[in-house]
């Protein structure tokens, strides 16, 4: 039962709380979340992509800068998140604004990553149209190569992005479809928290 006297009143606090709770549970890719972005002028699109870190600050992800949803928040740095643990009955939505993380922070996570995934963001302009499957897996055999006594760099076109919320929204489900939903909405003094109906 979310109810609002249980409730958190900092929204990351209660993130972090639910948060914990689905990876304690052994939710399934519980940091899997959709983003959805649009272009400049409206037109929507929506993947999964995975939570790297949160703070205070915002919630962090990691892309090619050249992709479609690259392409889409450099025109419009606007988007929502999601995060939806059905074995919790459980979800969140957050809408907010987007910058790009320091280039630091990309260095350090892109170092952390293991070496197929760190020479796969080099083979892939991700979003453009490749001849074939084995065009891709041959330019990732030349990488291996090229790289096979050497340190894999961050590549020019590859980074992070950070999500500072606006809204959160918990969701938690109850019977009847009558859902428990509290938004929380960011005010110069904080944070004002609202029931809204299911």
């Amino acid at each position: 039962m979310l109810s609002e006297k249980d409730a958190d009143p900092d929204p990351f606090a209660q993130f972090k709380a639910w948060y914990r709770g689905a990876l304690d549970a052994g939710v399934p890719r519980a940091d899997a979340m959709t983003l959805a972005t649009a272009t400049s002028e409206g037109s929507p699109s929506a993947r999964m992509v995975l939570l790297k870190e949160f703070d205070r600050r915002g919630f962090v992800f990691y892309t090619n800068y050249q992709s479609r949803k690259a392409e889409e928040l450099e025109a419009n740095p606007k988007a929502a998140l999601v995060f939806h643990w059905p074995e919790l009955h459980r979800q969140v939505r957050i809408t907010g604004t987007l910058s790009r993380v320091a280039h630091e922070d990309s260095e350090r996570y892109f170092s952390s990553r293991p070496r197929g995934a760190r020479l796969a963001a080099w083979a892939s302009r991700q979003s453009e149209v490749v001849p074939s499957r084995r065009a891709l897996e041959e330019r990732f055999a030349e990488l291996e190569q090229e790289y096979r006594d050497a340190d894999i760099p961050l590549p020019p076109w590859w980074g992070g992005y950070r999500v500072v919320p606006g809204t959160f929204e918990f969701w938690e489900g109850r019977e009847d479809r009558l859902h428990d939903r509290l938004r929380y909405s960011r005010r110069r003094d904080g944070w004002l928290v609202e029931r809204l109906a299911p």
